[in-house]
């Protein structure tokens, strides 16, 4: 019997109606496949990827292959989203075996949950040859496939062990960081942004550092590759210009065409990223990108309790009423040329609907590859009217897309990616001013602390139909705390730090080994999976000890914890000497950028803290630690600093801080790079 009807992951449920007997992961599952002695087939995925659903249509619907599977495995399907843990180990299983690695991710283990092999998407035929084969050999010679299994099991465990390698004072001057930058430069793409391959990703948090080293740095190159990347992207086929808000990546090298998913935790990022960079230029284009990314957010993803929905489907319905991938999003010749009349010449210059603009199949992306000023001198028209005209098409098309079917919802709400967005709605406000986007934040907030934070002091990882469900990972918690300090940050509010706090203590109880000196992915206390999971490397998301390490730097300035500090250099430290390209160490390398002589502390204290604390924020300064507050504070940093007759700002480096001054321009100014 297929088990899956009794889920609630959207994923789980679209294959409830399969006809291979699924089970989904839970230690009932695990302990029937020992019990029958049967291998099992762990196949991984998530609701909103496009091959998962062309490998469930090729072999999961067809009788045929169920036939195969039922009688000799015990299947099961994992919502990587729920399980990132599952997912992870199992990543590192295929990559150690074909050396890369994607979704759907499909594993065979023996009946104790150890891989002997695995693969990502895979055609009808070549699925069943495999599992014959493997059912076969199982059979005859399990011997053999256990020694496969031991080896692999070690390596899987070795890939886990933290490589205890200490940084030296020389190694950790933040100086090296020019040297690693010069090798992981060569990647960039100087024409189109981002890296010189395809498929193309977004990797926000890559973004966020080269900025800021950019700043400190006074690197005008870096800036302006920072800047062409965030302009390519926002006018290329992967951000939705008509509704807002970004797929997931592009399979080209332009930007151009994307895998159409649209997932929280890429737009929660990507707010973050062009808020910072709108504080540093004015740019009224990231600005755009903000605000429309955030209305596709609210729109799309918001749901009635305050939080956020997961993802949208990268498949859509056509016209003929059949799921295709990017249909909601596309345009044919022949639609615009109906809808825009005689605006449509201008219309498909400035969007290419051209043979640059072509994808496939008679349709096209729309892509933006010229400057408003060039296309309104080739037709003899003004900046603002061609602005004008841009406006009233987008909001012509989108209302004609309004009319489609839209992608397919994943309505389960994760801890991280919410907190994710909470911090991306934070930085939006502190760069724009939109009193809407605080209100957003503190709602979400709320939504994570009633519905998402236990009576016992856990966070769950899953919210939906009303339950919360799986014991958080650590993810969770970093994402939960750098949110709430940020939180804190925005409206001086402490009850959103000593939650911080409360959080960061929870982790050290339960996550943090002593023996590693790194958080474990999942929590000490829960079922122990083949091997144990420390998350280090940044990817499209940084890593949740990356994460903890720059909290704790942060909390560990504004409550005089010399423990919390202690860990986060102590973590820092082990990976400097790993830190070999700088994409998969980028969030680490903004840790390693605190230990600048360029970084500082700011205090506002007093009546007008709020005004005072709003205006810095709107100033691009990512060397300063903020705090701030409108009342005598018990938190160490900005004790004995209140006085009720006057708002001053106090500007420290190494915790020795300056005389007070009542101005907010001699602060800025005392803050500035020099």
């Amino acid at each position: 019997m297929n088990e899956l009807q009794y889920e609630s992951s959207p994923y789980l449920l679209q294959h409830a109606q399969n006809p291979i007997h699924w089970k989904a992961w839970n230690d009932q599952t695990l302990a029937t496949a020992k019990a029958e002695n049967k291998l099992m087939i762990i196949s991984i995925g998530y609701s909103a990827c496009h091959w998962c659903h062309v490998m469930e249509h090729e072999s999961f619907e067809d009788t045929e292959v169920a036939n195969i599977m039922n009688p000799g495995f015990i299947s099961v399907k994992v919502d990587r989203e729920e399980r990132p843990d599952v997912d992870a180990i199992y990543m590192k299983a295929v990559q150690l075996m074909t050396s890369h690695g994607g979704w759907p991710l499909n594993v065979v283990c023996l009946p104790d949950g150890r891989p002997v092999w695995g693969g990502t998407y895979f055609k009808k035929e070549n699925w069943i040859d495999i599992l014959t084969q493997l059912q076969n050999l199982y059979q005859t010679n399990p011997a053999k496939m256990l020694e496969y299994a031991e080896k692999l099991h070690e390596g899987i465990s070795f890939l886990g062990i933290v490589n205890h390698a200490q940084a030296n004072p020389e190694e950790q001057d933040p100086a090296r960081i020019k040297i690693l930058l010069e090798k992981w430069s060569k990647s960039f793409d100087w024409d189109f942004g981002g890296y010189a391959r395809a498929p193309k990703f977004m990797m926000p948090n890559n973004f966020i550092f080269l900025q800021r080293f950019g700043y400190q740095t006074s690197s005008k190159d870096l800036l302006d590759f920072v800047d062409l990347t965030l302009t390519k992207m926002a006018h290329g086929g992967l951000f939705d210009v008509l509704g807002g808000g970004f797929s997931r990546y592009s399979v080209d090298m332009r930007w151009h065409v994307p895998h159409f998913e649209k997932m929280l935790y890429d737009n929660g990022q990507l707010v973050s990223l062009y808020a910072q960079a709108y504080k540093r230029t004015q740019n009224p284009l990231y600005k755009d990108v903000i605000e429309k990314t955030l209305a596709f957010v609210e729109r799309e993803l918001l749901n009635p309790e305050g939080g956020f929905y997961a993802a949208l489907d990268a498949d859509s319905l056509n016209a003929k009423q059949q799921l295709e991938e990017g249909a909601y999003y596309v345009w044919q010749k022949e639609q615009l040329q109906q809808l825009l009349q005689d605006d449509f010449e201008v219309f498909s210059t400035l969007f290419n609907i051209n043979d640059f603009g072509y994808w496939e199949h008679d349709n096209y992306v729309l892509i933006q590859s010229q400057s408003l000023e060039s296309i309104a001198e080739q037709f003899g028209l003004t900046v603002t009217a061609l602005s004008d005209k841009k406006l009233q098409w987008e909001q012509l098309l989108f209302r004609e897309q309004q009319k489609r079917t839209k992608p397919r919802l994943d309505d389960k709400s994760l801890t991280s990616w919410n907190a994710i967005m909470l911090k991306g709605y934070t930085e939006a406000y502190n760069a724009l001013g939109s009193a809407s986007f605080l209100e957003r934040a503190l709602q979400n907030a709320s939504f994570i602390i009633e519905k998402l934070w236990s009576e016992d002091g856990y966070l769950w990882h899953s919210y939906k139909n009303g339950q919360s469900s799986i014991v958080g990972f650590l993810e969770d918690y970093a994402f939960t705390i750098d949110a709430f300090i940020s939180l804190y940050q925005a409206t001086l509010d402490e009850t959103f730090l000593y939650h911080a706090k409360q959080l960061t203590d929870y982790c050290f109880d339960h996550f943090y080994d002593e023996t590693q000196q790194f958080f474990l992915f999942k929590a000490k206390n829960t079922t122990a999976l083949i091997a144990e999971h420390y998350e280090i490397e940044d990817n499209v998301i940084p890593s949740s000890n990356s994460v903890m390490a720059n909290n704790l730097y942060t909390l560990g300035i504004l409550f005089h914890n010399s423990h919390y500090e202690k860990t986060a250099l102590q973590m820092l430290n082990h990976v400097i000497p790993n830190i070999d390209y700088g994409s998969a160490f980028s969030n680490w390398m903004n840790l390693w950028m605190n230990l600048s002589t360029d970084n500082k502390e700011l205090a506002v204290c007093g009546a007008d803290a709020i005004a005072g604390i709003k205006a810095v924020q709107q100033q691009y300064l990512p060397h300063v630690v903020l705090a701030g507050s409108t009342s005598p504070s018990k938190i160490p940093f900005l004790q004995n600093r209140f006085d009720e007759k006057d708002t001053l700002f106090y500007i420290c480096e190494n915790r020795n801080c300056q005389l007070p001054v009542r101005e907010l321009t001699t602060a800025l100014d005392e803050l500035a790079i020099k």
